[in-house]
């Protein structure tokens, strides 16, 4: 391909440098691109570089032109891939740029619900500590990671880089088999041991047919009372209402979400309205840091550039 034309769709959910392509092109950057409007700014474009904006089958009819998807994430539900293979246009995503600085916020979630350090923070807040009778004030329980169980879902390079620091740790390490299966892989437990024997329970899977709402009310029911659930992934992995339910009942000892079933949550979300002091939702920034997203800036323009030199690099099709 000579000369080709590149287009980001929602430059700014990248706010960092996109490094320069090493071959001649035209290079265009949109902010943010809404589904209406993707027809319009895709245009004339061989490549198009998407983070979150979709591409349904009937858009991609529609942009006949398209010869590329490059996809600024990890996560490729909002692209349908069976049409791309069809019309034969690459899709190519972003892998491991995130694994250690998203572990280290799953981690991070992990230990401040372990500690109740937003029920004390809030505690102290309200000027509870100052009317204390002793030194201290005893609230929320506290409990220690050592010892403790952790059962990871998703065995990739994020739950793998969790586990080494909760081994560091002291904790007990499991990987839990998909929920269904008929045959447990060696080195995993089953789903539903996965459930009932984890004291904190961490989600890093891809959200698709088959792990949309994973976890519900029956599974929430099935966890080890008081244990604590981590969600760095999708969303659409646990069903928000039954999650604040069995917060609020007492099943579980807390939560810790970086993602929402809908971002922005612009409609509101039952995790935002919950307001309880062991709940810690934080706005999608797990894979934030600023190494993490120069790693995929250049992973980006490096699946670009072995594309158009005829190579597969991260390839989804």
């Amino acid at each position: 391909m000579t000369h080709p034309s590149i287009v980001f769709l929602d430059r700014d959910s990248l706010p960092v440098p996109v490094p320069v392509f090493p071959f001649e092109h035209a290079y265009r950057e949109i902010a943010a691109t809404t589904p209406e409007q993707i027809i319009r700014n895709v245009g004339d474009a061989d490549i198009v570089i998407t983070n979150k904006v979709a591409f349904t089958r009937e858009t991609l009819q529609q942009l006949p032109g398209v010869k590329m998807l490059a996809i600024a994430a990890t996560g490729y539900n909002h692209v349908d891939l069976a049409c791309c293979r069809e019309r034969g246009i690459a899709v190519a995503n972003i892998r491991h740029y995130g694994d250690e600085t998203v572990a280290e916020h799953a981690f991070t979630l992990m230990l401040a619900l372990v500690k109740n350090l937003p029920a004390y923070q809030r505690d102290v807040a309200a000027g509870v500590w100052e009317q204390a009778q002793q030194f201290c004030h005893f609230g929320a329980p506290i409990r220690d990671l050592k010892g403790a169980t952790l059962g990871i879902f998703g065995a990739g390079g994020i739950g793998q880089a969790l586990a080494e620091r909760a081994r560091a740790f002291g904790m007990r390490v499991q990987f839990g088999e998909r929920k269904g299966a008929s045959v447990v892989r060696e080195g995993y437990v089953s789903f539903a041991d996965l459930l009932a024997t984890s004291d904190v329970l961490s989600l890093h899977c891809p959200l698709n047919d088959d792990t949309r709402n994973m976890i519900a009310q029956d599974e929430l029911m099935a966890m080890k009372p008081g244990a604590i659930l981590i969600n760095t992934a999708r969303g659409g992995l646990v069903d928000e209402e039954a999650l604040v339910a069995a917060l609020k009942y007492g099943q579980l000892g807390g939560a810790g979400f970086d993602v929402l079933s809908t971002e922005p949550p612009t409609q509101g979300n039952p995790l935002l309205k919950a307001r309880l002091p062991h709940l810690i939702v934080t706005p999608h920034i797990g894979w934030a840091s600023q190494q993490a997203m120069q790693r995929l800036a250049q992973q980006l323009a490096d699946n670009i550039a072995a594309y158009v030199a005829g190579r597969a690099e991260n390839r989804l099709v």
